[in-house]
């Protein structure tokens, strides 16, 4: 039987949560469908880092860089545009010799600036299924329906994608809730819930007490977790989480003068062990005893697949993701949140990490289906690739995006 393709377009400009998304969902339909084939198109030379199966290829794009402003970039201070051009000629080139017969694009329906419209305008007249995955939580509604007006986002979902698969629980968040969908393009919206993620039993054990039993604190990436890693060090220094062993991941995107900074203050700390890049974060979460994050996508999946208590003191710039998500899951007796306000002040934060060894599981709460998207994805991937497809979307009059602006 011939090979089905299947080609992932990496939204990753900052921190590395795109594309671990991304690596989960290409893993995990490589090993349901044997027939698979799969392609990331990324712009993170960080992947290199990463274990992948050898049906899941790689192609990398010029980097640019989101800056914590929310613009962009290009790397190494080159222009912008010409790096966006350059991007969008690697991406048709890639596409059109893979030959996918899906095309799954994140997070942004036209890529960054608009640079996947040629793409995904080739691709539907070849006849490939072209689908669109989102977060759970995207931003504030108000704030996501001026930025998708301003892209052309919605025309574009209007006219390319197939499916849009949301990959979280309508009943936690509703990310697109208040955008002006058609009824056709809403009847296309696919809640896959969260993304269960398991250990991959090859890391070596990096906790100061042979690997269980510790506290685990991430920022994610680290590119704006500078917060996060004071607080928890000046808790720390005030005594809390006492003779117990701490490790930090500060992350490979935070400063380096900030990274040297809290090692510093770390080593004076006998339990705390601080760590700047660990690519098998699963492991280190399935060990530990509890965490404390930012709550980002994939970290919050990570702390629901493996139970454990968690502490998540959300970031609210550049965008509110992290906090809606953060809110929703605290309502719902999935973790605690703290706001970044008082986990500044080291009595309450020395408070709340103490609270953890206390507190309930994410279990606790009884949420059906909460982990199923890995089994809802390769579902619909079978579905898509079926000799008697589902209908495609009907074609438009090609986009206008001049003015177009990520």
């Amino acid at each position: 039987m011939a090979r089905r393709k299947l080609l992932i377009y990496s939204h990753d400009s900052f921190g590395l949560g795109h594309l671990r998304r991304c690596r989960s969902i290409a893993l995990n339909l490589v090993a349901s469908n044997p027939e698979l084939e799969v392609m990331i198109v990324s712009g993170l030379p960080l992947i290199s880092q990463y274990d992948f199966h050898p049906r899941v290829q790689i192609a990398l794009v010029p980097q640019i860089i989101k800056q914590r402003d929310g613009e962009y970039r290009a790397s190494r201070n080159g222009d912008l545009s010409s790096a966006i051009e350059q991007r969008s000629h690697v991406i048709l080139e890639v596409a059109l010799r893979f030959q996918p017969d899906v095309f799954l694009v994140d997070k942004e329906p036209l890529g960054i600036r608009g640079e996947v419209a040629a793409t995904l305008e080739a691709l539907a007249d070849r006849g490939c299924r072209i689908v669109l995955g989102l977060r759970d939580v995207m931003d504030d509604p108000a704030v996501l329906q001026r930025e998708w007006e301003r892209k052309h986002a919605l025309d574009a979902v209007e006219r390319y994608y197939d499916e849009i698969w949301i990959y979280g629980l309508e009943r936690i968040y509703q990310p697109l809730q208040g955008l002006p969908l058609s009824k056709n393009a809403a009847r296309r919206l696919i809640y896959t819930s969260y993304l269960r993620r398991d250990p991959s039993g090859t890391a070596p054990s990096v906790a100061t007490d042979g690997g269980r039993g510790h506290l685990l604190v991430t920022p994610g990436g680290g590119g704006d977790g500078e917060d996060l890693v004071a607080a928890v060090l000046g808790a720390l220094e005030a005594g809390s989480w006492a003779n117990r062993p701490v490790v930090i991941v500060s992350g490979p995107f935070m400063q380096a003068d900030l990274r040297r900074s809290f090692a510093k203050r770390a080593d004076q700390l006998p339990m705390v062990r601080m760590l700047e890049f660990v690519p098998s974060m699963e492991d280190l979460v399935a060990d530990a005893t509890a965490i404390v994050a930012m709550g980002g996508y994939n970290t919050f999946c990570e702390i629901l697949s493996f139970d454990k208590p968690a502490l998540v003191v959300p970031r609210t710039k550049p965008r509110l993701e992290q906090f809606i998500r953060a809110e929703r899951a605290d309502a719902l007796g999935l973790v605690r949140m703290l706001t970044d306000v008082d986990a500044a002040d080291p009595a309450r934060m020395a408070s709340a990490l103490d609270a953890l060894a206390s507190q309930a599981r994410p279990s606790a709460a009884a949420i059906p289906h909460l982990l199923d998207g890995h089994q809802t994805i390769a579902r619909r991937m079978q579905a898509l690739l079926a000799p008697l497809p589902v209908p495609a979307v009907h074609r438009r009059p090609a986009l206008k995006l001049a003015g177009a602006r990520a």
